[in-house]
């Protein structure tokens, strides 16, 4: 069946309308060399067999599913997901659900995000969470933001380069259009970690904020203790951000640990990783910084009448208040993502969560094991890890390339983000992995240490 929105017929009355001969008078004020140029080059039209035969043919030369052994994590982790999960965020009047811009008819839409709040404050231990961020990377610069409002007499952020390479980079793009602002990059430790003597050097008035990953970009556990009693005693406020979610399930969660604002992506929770996105992003901070968090904040009252109700208690894009006072220009409600995330972690509960990330923390220390048991490679970094690490093995991007062939993706070659890290291999082992797959892992480092 073609689509065709308008008619003939439709088309003359509008250029009527419009007091023009045709659709391309429209574009008459336009230099003619510029029109010559956008031309689209389309092929004629095809039937809607041809066009699914076509696209079955280009989806059959990707690798994907039980057909590829992947050990790939960093930032994006395979997790089982319960059926009841896609169930619920496919009922009509969530799956079809946009922005409240009337919000408190929407009361469904409210319910679910105060709940989501409600679990992200939980998992950060911290006072106040909101909704609507966009994945982890976005939700770490909004925290680098937001801490330059609450501290803008300072103009440097210091960022852990162990941070994962692609939220940094989000971070200088949201960041280069602040003057006067500089970021400087803490390098690791020889034990992945950041050293809190090094930072205590780099550490001054100048410094707004410390942001760190929680573990980082290596899987590796970072001691946010002492970071943040270091970071306070100058003056500045410590931001951590979590890739891997269900770690916050093990280990203490920031808030506990001194962090004043706490991000990570919530992909791990409910969400497939599908080529990339989408993501949600968690964000909390500690009740004082509240009129500087970005995004939106969903509240609990009681109507006239004594009956629980929500509403939207603050939103922050210019589009809500005035212009100078806005903190954020987030357009996009990312509310059945957060749905999703919300079903997921009501479903785990404390102890499944738990649960959940010490089995992630068995498997992957298991393999690890079973790979420097086998000779095959060495660890790189002693600190504890979550469920990822770096070894070292001998030429590391053949080694890749090699079990690639045979449909197995070792992990991440690090020396594309890091060349210092040549010949290292960032492993992500989760729940899904069996013992089985996790041994041909081990065997296929073997072969390729052999060969």
């Amino acid at each position: 069946m073609r689509y065709i929105p308008h008619t003939a017929h439709d088309i003359a009355e509008m250029l009527a309308t419009l007091g023009v001969n045709s659709v391309d008078d429209l574009f008459a004020h336009l230099p003619p060399d510029l029109r010559s140029q956008a031309a689209i080059n389309l092929p004629t039209g095809a039937s809607e067999i041809a066009v699914r035969t076509r696209l079955t043919s280009l989806a059959q030369t990707n690798h994907s599913g039980p057909e590829v052994l992947s050990f790939l994590g960093a930032g994006a982790y395979p997790h089982f997901s319960p059926a009841v999960v896609d169930h619920i965020i496919q009922r009509s009047e969530f799956a079809t659900a946009y922005t409240p811009y009337q919000p408190e008819v929407s009361q469904g839409t409210l319910q679910a995000i105060f709940e989501f709040q409600s679990l992200v404050t939980t998992l950060f231990g911290l006072d106040v969470a909101n909704a609507s961020m966009y994945d982890g990377a976005s939700a770490t610069a909004e925290a680098v933001l937001m801490a330059k409002r609450i501290l803008p007499e300072r103009a440097t952020v210091l960022v852990s380069r162990a941070l994962h390479p692609q939220y940094r980079q989000v971070i200088h793009t949201y960041l280069d259009g602040v003057p006067g602002v500089q970021i400087v990059e803490m390098p690791w430790g020889l034990d992945g970690r950041i050293d809190a003597g090094t930072l205590e050097q780099q550490l001054g008035p100048q410094v707004a904020c410390v942001a760190v990953g929680y573990p980082n970009v290596f899987g590796v556990v970072e001691d946010v203790a002492t970071l943040s009693a270091v970071t306070h005693q100058a003056g500045a406020l410590l931001v951590t951000a979590t890739t891997e979610a269900v770690a916050l399930g093990l280990l203490k969660a920031p808030g506990e640990v001194g962090a004043d604002i706490a991000v990570a992506e919530g992909q791990s929770f409910g969400i497939p990783v599908s080529y990339g996105g989408p993501g949600v992003g968690l964000f909390a901070c500690r009740e004082r910084f509240v009129r500087n968090m970005p995004g939106r904040l969903v509240g609990e009252t009681l109507d006239h009448e004594g009956r629980r109700g929500f509403v939207l208690t603050l939103a922050t894009r210019e589009q809500h208040i005035r212009r100078e006072r806005a903190t954020s220009n987030i357009c996009t409600n990312q509310g059945l993502v957060a749905l999703a995330a919300t079903v997921f972690l009501c479903l785990m509960g404390k102890q499944g969560l738990r649960a959940l990330a010490e089995r992630n923390v068995t498997k992957s220390h298991y393999t690890r094991d079973l790979l420097l048991q086998g000779g095959t490679a060495s660890q790189q970094f002693a600190a504890p890890f979550f469920n990822e690490f770096v070894v070292q093995v001998n030429n590391a991007r053949a080694a890749w390339q090699r079990a690639k062939e045979h449909n197995l993706i070792a992990g991440v070659v690090l020396e594309d983000w890091y060349p210092e890290l040549k010949d290292c291999l960032l492993l992500c082992v989760t729940e899904t992995h069996t013992r089985g797959e996790i041994e041909l892992l081990a065997e296929a480092f073997r072969t390729k240490n052999e060969g």
